[in-house]
């Protein structure tokens, strides 16, 4: 059973070293594998949403100043903006 077993082997690998030499000149067949989601697949990306407040928390902590600068300005328009239409509907009022 085992010389039986060698000799398939040493046949197979005969076989794929003429396959080898004649790559170029013979169509090969290739199987085509497709992956694709279930549309009743709840779980499809489960490690995105753990512990989302501890990335946050991690994110901001890590670049505090960049958040500083981008939240600053964004903050500040909408208080701006919000105190402006309050003047506004105060002084239309009377």
């Amino acid at each position: 059973a085992r010389n039986c077993e060698k000799l398939r082997n040493k046949r197979e690998r005969e076989r794929e070293r003429e396959k080898a030499k004649d790559m170029g000149k013979q169509p090969v067949r290739m199987k085509a594998v497709v992956y694709a989601l279930s549309p009743f697949q709840q779980k499809i990306m489960p490690g995105l949403w753990k512990d989302l407040t501890g990335k946050i928390h991690h994110k901001v902590s890590d670049n505090w100043i960049s958040t500083i600068l981008l939240l600053g300005p964004l903050v500040g328009t909408y208080a701006y903006v919000q105190n402006y239409q309050e003047k506004e509907k105060l002084a239309h009022r009377y």
